[in-house]
């Protein structure tokens, strides 16, 4: 999606301005904008840096801040300044509006700063050089006041040349695919492979300064005749950098069909880039990144280490990458012997696991490797240049999202060649077949059968990897010779944690993001309040030890968390069924990023981060007949056949995109706008309706919990962000909203039937009782506390109360409400949340003190819980570490958003 001009955003939200003064146009009829504000506390804001460092040796950094309702008019600007009082440089744009017109979200972009920064109404500076952007010829060039970027409009080169002043310092980016069309499970056969390379479909500049501008490229891989596997590309600028940032994303759209050995296996997945050599080859460098801020710094042609001495003056500069004195000044010994020392053109540093890489080089193409080097976890940067330029090039999330790769080529000659692979070239190739043949499962009966012993709901080419998606990042400095050892290590630093600015906890509670009330910062100032606390801290900690211990890295599964523990075998549960990765299971995404939201912690937000890259991307859908699904927990990330909305669910993407204006998370969630249109194509409850049932444009069976969640938080998101559908999207949160109301027993009724053309449920004729356990815990809760926040429509407001008032209420008061009881439930310490949100809401003491009681004494972590590790190791795990047998995914979401709600709401009624 290309970013909303801000030109049309201010133009609907002033019209969302006026509208809200009456009702709304496209709701229901007694659907009211929440009253204006009164003009919101608006004091500056203090930013600052998530981790120490400041912007580092990153091209730029943009972060979004929230507002009171009524804070700023939709036209505010505002200025920057740092902790000396100087004017900083800053780019701001919305990214959401109150309904009242008001600035809720605004996003800032800076290309400087290493300390605090204010942020404050006010005009922006301006950089004394700015980003500019012209597409008027046959490229998109892109200055930032230091480099030149020329970006094709087609064709398969992605960046034609960067420059820096007149000296070209890279050029021809493009895309590599490596297609390996069988895959053999034995040593038998023989391994052929067929490169394809990125053809451009479009290119859109979403952003042209003055401090940052992106330029979006679309388009999919091809050799011949045939294109597949298609791409988004972002690359973005800063004013006064010397670097860019790109963000990658394919999209899987191959076959690989389970059973057959033929099929589209990626083989190697990269990024490469032509280099200018000029200089000498003595004065050629090449640097790679090791450990930590290891560098392997060598020369081509080496001249250091030798039988004869040039001289230590001589030594000591190629070492630091400095030119050299005329070789004429040199001991003679070496001058005259120059053309018998080697030239190394060739480098490879390969991580083909999460433990260990090797690094090895050679003079030229057809002759012998050696071994250069090795070690655990590279860093993933490399540089190769001279004293009159070079390119410096790194690959985020190196190591953990193994296979990964990095190739120099061709430094002894006029131009070497870079490739940064995501998938390295010489692991094996990316199979993606679904695990096993089925085992007779062929019947619904059958595949209910395998769900009770496996907890997989296996159903017969649902597990697809078709349409799923993976996002990388990667940055380049131009650089206008070889960096100092400093430069290098800054250049590192910022491949290895990308700085974020961050405005701080106090500012999101006092803008009521994210749920009003539903977050606090962090006390200790009572002992029950502190146990808390460390529990809290103790669950963090031990899954952030966990994905360590347990390797939970690769390629597309990094950033995921697995479902539940083997206590026998002392591993979890990676290798059956429903137990093993999460995929966002009762939301720890939500734990996550509300345990963020009140602690400001880089630590919890990294996690998170990574967390919401791969959930949003490889456990759903972007393409095919389930595009805008997700796919239950699994073996694999898209093995189960339950594919449905609560995966898919935006509510988990909200935070990140708010917090950092991150486009592709954008883009990711304005392509569930439609996914009510996906119950047409797939019924959730296919396998278990005993009611006959096709699905009807004008009548689809929707439930209140896990799917109209997933399915209202994409058009709150689409409102609030005034997108291309926002109207529609408003349209349906209040038509959806009016019509649960309505419902003889509103969310108790479970679900009703929808029309996809009016937006609207149909009111049942007679009252049912229809809970799960399910239906509020995959962002129910959060949503509604937003939704009430924004929307005044009391009896909406009152289904939801009674639903949180009986959910952990007592069978004969569930009776005494409904007329009958709520059957089998489960979750209750989970639930202790609703009891408290609608305490509050309500005023009812006796709700507050249920809600304690419910956390300290019902299911899920108890006080009386171990709260410890024990230790395992050989021969009783593969590796030494650390287990809690008694901790679960389910529960540890559940706890953790419980106690963080618990505490913010009825912190003052503890028992």
């Amino acid at each position: 999606m290309s970013p909303i001009p801000r030109r049309s955003l201010l133009k609907a939200a002033a019209v969302a301005g006026a509208a809200a003064q009456f009702s709304w146009a496209l709701g229901a009829k007694d659907a009211q904008a929440a009253p204006r504000a009164e003009a919101a506390d608006a004091d500056p804001v203090t930013l600052d840096w998530l981790e120490d460092g400041g912007l580092g040796a990153a091209p730029g950094s943009t972060v979004g801040v929230p507002w009171p309702k009524g804070a700023y008019e939709a036209d505010q600007t505002f200025a920057l300044t740092d902790a000396d009082g100087k004017a900083v440089p800053v780019q701001t744009w919305p990214l959401a509006f109150w309904p009242d017109g008001s600035l809720k979200w605004t996003a800032h972009a800076v290309s400087s700063g290493s300390g605090k920064l204010t942020l404050a109404a006010g005009d922006a500076a301006v950089p004394d050089k700015k980003v500019t952007v012209d597409k008027s010829g046959g490229t998109v060039d892109v200055s930032t006041g230091v480099i030149t970027v020329k970006i094709g409009k087609d064709g398969s080169t992605l960046v034609k040349s960067v420059r820096r002043g007149s000296t070209e310092i890279a050029r021809n980016g493009r895309l590599v695919l490596i297609r390996q069309p069988e895959i053999e499970d034995e040593d038998q056969g023989t391994v052929k492979t067929e490169r394809f390379d990125g053809a451009i479909g479009e290119v859109t500049v979403e952003q042209d300064g003055p401090v940052r501008a992106v330029v979006r490229i679309d388009g999919k891989h091809r050799k011949g005749s045939r294109s597949w596997l298609p791409f988004s590309i972002r690359l973005y600028f800063y004013a006064g950098a010397h670097s860019f940032r790109m963000v990658h994303t394919i999209t899987y759209d191959g076959t690989q069909e389970p059973g057959k050995a033929s099929g589209d296996f990626i083989r190697g997945l990269g990024v490469r880039f032509s280099v200018p050599m000029r200089d000498e080859a003595y004065d050629r460098h090449i640097r790679i990144g090791g450990e930590g801020k290891g560098l392997l710094r060598e020369a081509v042609k080496g001249i250091t280490g030798l039988r004869r001495d040039p001289g230590a003056a001589v030594q000591a500069a190629q070492y630091a990458g400095q030119r050299l004195p005329e070789p004429s000044t040199w001991d003679q010994r070496v001058t005259t012997r120059l053309q018998y020392i080697p030239e190394w053109g060739d480098y490879t540093l390969a991580q083909l696991s999460a433990d260990g890489f090797t690094l090895r080089k050679r003079t030229k193409k057809g002759y012998g490797w050696i071994g250069a080097g090795g070690g655990k976890r590279a860093s993933g940067f490399g540089y190769v240049g001279g004293a009159s330029g070079g390119f410096s090039f790194g690959l985020r999330d190196f190591w953990e999202k193994h296979p990964a790769q990095l190739d120099i080529r061709d430094a002894h000659t006029d131009e070497a060649e870079v490739t940064l692979w995501l998938w390295s070239p010489e692991a094996q190739p990316m199979d993606l077949r679904f695990y096993h043949d089925g085992m007779g499962q062929d019947t619904y009966a059958e595949q209910l059968e395998g769900l009770n012993i496996t907890y997989e709901d296996y159903e017969p080419e649902f597990g697809t990897p078709y349409g799923i998606a993976r996002t990388s990042e990667l940055l380049f400095w131009a650089n206008e010779s070889t960096p100092s050892a400093d430069a290098l290590a800054q250049q590192v630093d910022a491949v290895r944690t990308l700085p974020q600015l961050v405005a701080p906890p106090r500012q999101l509670i006092r803008a009521k993001v994210f749920g009003p009330g539903l977050y606090s910062e962090p006390d200790r100032s009572t002992p029950a309040k502190a146990k808390i606390e460390d529990h809290l801290d103790f669950l963090f900690t031990y899954y952030k030890d966990q994905v360590e211990q347990r390797r939970w890295y690769g390629f597309w599964d990094y950033g995921d968390i697995m479902h539940t523990y083997d206590t026998v075998r002392h591993v979890w549960r990676y290798d059956i069924g429903g137990y093993a990765w999460d995929n966002s299971e009762l939301s720890p995404d939500l734990w996550l990023w509300y345990a963020y939201l009140r602690s400001g912690r880089a630590d919890i937000f990294r996690f998170a981060e990574a967390m919401t890259r791969h959930t949003g991307e490889v456990d759903v859908y972007h393409l095919g007949k389930w595009a805008g699904l997700g796919t239950r927990h699994g073996v694999q990330h898209y093995a189960d056949s339950a594919k449905q909305q609560r995966i898919a669910n935006t509510t988990y993407r909200r935070f990140y995109y708010f917090l950092t204006a991150d486009e592709r998370v954008g883009d990711l969630m304005h392509a569930n706008v439609d996914s009510d249109e996906t119950f047409l194509v797939l019924d959730p409850l296919r396998k278990v309706r005993t009611d006959p049932y096709t699905p009807d444009r004008h009548a689809l069976s929707i439930g209140f919990g896990t799917d109209w969640s997933g399915l209202v938080s994409a058009w709150l998101t689409e409102w609030e962000r005034k997108g291309p559908k926002w109207e529609k999207a408003k349209a349906r949160v209040l038509s959806t909203m009016e019509g649960i109301a309505a419902q003889p027993n509103g969310f108790v009724q479970g679900s009703g039937l929808y029309d996809l053309d009016t937006g609207k449920f149909a009111v049942a004729s007679t009252p049912v009782v229809s809970v799960s356990h399910l239906s509020a815990v995959f962002g129910l809760n959060e949503l509604c506390a937003e939704l009430m926040h924004l929307v005044d429509m009391p009896k909406f407001n009152d289904a939801y109360f009674d639903y949180c008032r009986y959910f952990n209420a007592t069978k004969a008061e569930q009776k005494a409400r409904y007329g009958s009881d709520f059957g089998t439930l489960l979750l209750f310490q989970g639930h202790s949340r609703l009891d408290a949100y609608a305490a509050v809401q309500t005023g009812d003491a006796a709700l507050a003190k249920r809600a304690w009681t419910k956390f300290y004494g019902s299911d899920g972590y108890m006080e009386s819980s171990p709260w410890k590790t024990e230790a395992v190791s050989g021969p009783m795990a593969l590796v030494a570490g650390s287990e809690a047998s008694w901790v679960s995914s389910n529960d540890t979401a559940l706890y953790g958003l419980a106690a963080i709600e618990n505490l913010a709401l009825l912190g003052d009624k503890m028992p």
